[in-house]
């Protein structure tokens, strides 16, 4: 149960490539997820990002592993100093004109458990946060972008 992946799916009013767009370009990730100095949705490509409680960052580091065109992406994710990593998978899916999204962050039972910014819950909830109030929002406000 520890190391049970976290999976949310959420139907978007938006085209798949709209969704893939919002997902894969830095300069619309910046706006509902975290501002990246560079991505590129390749597999191979390394990216970092800073992130956490206010009183606390963490860098996270990451590698692009899978990549199927606005299909499928999936990055490892783990923290600069910590042992653990994990992966995340974006998934789209269409669904009657609009599409369906699955993330999936796998591995999170990996992390340092006497660290409680890594417990498991905190994952959920952020998760939650960005795909089901950050992305919606950002992708309702700019949807005939």
């Amino acid at each position: 149960m520890k190391n049970d992946p976290f999976v949310i799916e959420k139907i978007f009013d938006a085209p798949i490539d709209r969704v893939w767009n919002a997902i894969t370009a830095k300069d619309e990730m910046k706006h509902w997820y975290f501002e990246l100095q560079e991505f590129e949705p390749r597999v191979g490509f390394e990216f970092q990002f800073t992130g956490g409680p206010a009183d606390r960052q963490y860098l996270h580091l990451c590698v692009i592993t899978a990549v199927v065109p606005g299909r499928k992406i999936t990055y490892s994710w783990r923290y600069d100093g910590y042992d653990g990593i994990s992966y995340v998978t974006f998934e789209l899916f269409p669904e009657s004109g609009k599409t369906r999204l699955r993330l999936t962050h796998a591995g999170l039972g990996d992390f340092p458990s006497d660290n409680p910014d890594f417990a498991p819950g905190n994952f959920a909830a952020g998760w939650t946060d960005i795909i089901g109030n950050s992305l919606r929002q950002y992708l309702e406000k700019n949807e005939t972008s």
